[in-house]
């Protein structure tokens, strides 16, 4: 599973950091660091999963 944040979408609201900072960290800009297809460790898909759900603009995505 991976993770990917739209770097047009996202706002820097910061919601996906306060679930887990070391899948979902912020830029120098307060914007998503994520990138693009970001692996998801085994064993943290809920994690992932409430991560993306955080995101008040739907800017992250999971996908196989």
């Amino acid at each position: 599973m991976k993770v990917s944040v739209d770097s047009g979408v996202c706002e820097g609201h910061g919601q996906c950091m306060v679930v887990d900072y070391d899948l979902f960290p912020l830029d120098d800009d307060g914007l998503s660091a994520v990138g693009t297809d970001r692996p998801v460790p085994e064993g943290e898909e809920d994690v992932a999963q409430a991560g993306v759900d955080a995101c008040p603009v739907r800017a992250l995505t999971l996908h196989p």
